[in-house]
C-alpha cells in the first residue's frame, strides 16, 4: 500500500513542475523526478515505485545496498533506475558500481578513473554526472566552473563512463536571486558542454538540479532532473 499522502503529495509537486515548465515555456515531460530515499526505510522505496516514480536517489553506498537487496525484486520488476546522489568516496566505488545504475556525483577526474576502471572491467556502461560547484562554496563538492569543461572532457574520454550532463547542488538560503544565479551559472556551463559534446558517448542530455526547497526555481532555470526527498516522503526518520 502507498504510504497515506504519498499520492497527493506526488500530484501536488507534479502541477507545480507543470506550473514551472508553463512559466518557462518548456514541456512537463521534459522533466524527470528522483525519489530521494535517504534515511526512510526500505518501504517507502516500495512506496515511491507504486505511486508511479521509477528514479530512485540514494546518498550513501552501505544504506543503499541494503535497501535495494531488500526490494530487489520489486525494482527489477518496476524497471526502477537507482542514482547515487551523494558524494561517493573512491574506497566505495566497487560497491557503488555493483548497486547503482546512474552516479551523479562524481567530483574529481580520479574518481572518474576509478569508476571507468571498475565498470570497464565488468564490461558495462555506466551514466555518470559530473557535479559543479556552481555555488562557489568552500564546504560543497564539486568541479569550480572555470575548470569543469576541460575535465568532462577528459572524463568523456573514459571507457565504461557514459557522461550524460551535470549536477549541481544550490546554497541552503531563501535568498531566489542566489538560487537563481547559482542554477543559471549552472545551466550556461551545461550548454557549453553540450556543444562540446559528451566525449565518445552521446551528447550530454541531462542537467540535475533542485531539490525540495528549490526544484521549481531550478526547472524554470533549465533543469531537466530534480532530487526530491522531503517534499515526498517528509522528514527523514534516520540521519
Amino acid at each position: 500500500m502507498i504510504r497515506d499522502g504519498l499520492s497527493e503529495r506526488l500530484h501536488r509537486i507534479e502541477d507545480r513542475v507543470a506550473r514551472a515548465c508553463a512559466r518557462s515555456g518548456r514541456d512537463p515531460a521534459e522533466i524527470r523526478i528522483v525519489a530521494v530515499t535517504k534515511g526512510h526505510p526500505q518501504s517507502v522505496i516500495v512506496d515511491a515505485l507504486e505511486a508511479g516514480l521509477r528514479d530512485i536517489g540514494e546518498n550513501r553506498v552501505a544504506e543503499a545496498a541494503e535497501k535495494f537487496s531488500a526490494v530487489e525484486s520489486v525494482l527489477e520488476g518496476q524497471g526502477a533506475v537507482r542514482h547515487m546522489v551523494g558524494h561517493l568516496q573512491r574506497n566505495k566505488v566497487r560497491d557503488a558500481v555493483a548497486v547503482f545504475d546512474w552516479v551523479q556525483s562524481v567530483d574529481s577526474v580520479r574518481l572518474a578513473e576509478a569508476l571507468s576502471r571498475r565498470t570497464h572491467e565488468a564490461g558495462g556502461t555506466l551514466p555518470i554526472l559530473i557535479e559543479v560547484n556552481a555555488g562557489g562554496e568552500d564546504q560543497k563538492h564539486g568541479f569550480p566552473l572555470d575548470e569543469a569543461l576541460e575535465r568532462a572532457g577528459e572524463i568523456g574520454e573514459l571507457p565504461g563512463l557514459s557522461l550524460r550532463g551535470m549536477m549541481t547542488m544550490a546554497p541552503q538560503t531563501a535568498d531566489e536571486s542566489i538560487l537563481r544565479g547559482t542554477f543559471r551559472r549552472a545551466r550556461g556551463l551545461f550548454e557549453r558542454l553540450v556543444a562540446q559534446g559528451g566525449g565518445a558517448g552521446p551528447v550530454p542530455d541531462t542537467l540535475s538540479m533542485g531539490m525540495s526547497g528549490d526544484y521549481t526555481l531550478a526547472i524554470e532555470e533549465g533543469s531537466t532532473m530534480v532530487r526530491l526527498g522531503t517534499v515526498l516522503f517528509g522528514a527523514r526518520t534516520r540521519a
